[in-house]
């Protein structure tokens, strides 16, 4: 019922991953980030206490693949499971689980990992991946293009219906978190979001840190 993509930008050291699903508000279930750890995707039959364990596991020091397996090997029902973890420093990995619903498939590449299940084909992720290190521009658009080519690819089996974007960098706090939780074009009108939260970014972290320097936005009541 899923689609996703996590990456790691080694320019700006941000970590970022979309996701889109035929389920409801998929990335409040599915999308796990904290800040200088990691980025982490657990879905399909979605349990989601699966990320923030892997990212208590990274802030442990231990290592991807092992707190991954770590994960794996003390999970009931894990067998219904898929994962992906990626750190601060890019390294990756993945689990399917051999119960994973329909279609399944996951792909690995240069600092960036894609998963999905009941997709309409096995070339989804691969077809994320190579999208994501092929192009240029933003991280953040980066990620967003990398889950649009997973669709063009065929995506899900069925008809998307929540879409979730997470962006992380060097403040505590995601630099961006959009969600559509339930649109019969979730990924568009994601992407309408982004178009407008993007150029605003740096003006939000600047709010946080420095407030007087702070841009107006001409709402009522905002100088």
């Amino acid at each position: 019922m899923t689609l996703s993509i996590a990456a790691w930008d080694e320019t700006t050291g941000q970590l970022g991953a979309a996701i889109a699903s035929s389920s409801i508000s998929v990335s409040s279930r599915c999308l796990h980030w904290q800040s200088g750890v990691g980025i982490a995707l657990s879905q399909n039959i979605t349990d989601p206490r699966l990320g923030p364990r892997m990212l208590r596991l990274l802030a442990d020091d231990v290592e991807v693949n092992a707190a991954i397996d770590a994960v794996v090997q003390s999970t009931p029902h894990i067998q219904f499971r898929q994962l992906g973890l990626i750190d601060c420093s890019g390294a990756t990995g993945l689990f399917s689980g051999d119960a994973v619903l329909g279609c399944f498939a996951s792909a690995q590449g240069k600092h960036c990992v894609a998963a999905g299940n009941l997709l309409a084909n096995e070339t989804v992720p691969a077809a994320m991946i190579k999208a994501f290190e092929e192009s240029a521009g933003s991280f953040g658009s980066r990620v967003l293009g990398a889950l649009c080519a997973g669709v063009d690819a065929g995506g899900e089996a069925g008809s998307l219906h929540s879409a979730g974007m997470l962006l992380g960098g060097d403040p505590s706090w995601p630099l961006a978190e959009l969600r559509i939780d339930w649109d019969e074009e979730p990924i568009a009108k994601m992407l309408t979001g982004w178009e407008v939260y993007e150029p605003q970014i740096d003006d939000y972290v600047t709010r946080a840190y420095r407030p007087a320097d702070a841009p107006s936005y001409g709402v009522p009541g905002d100088l």
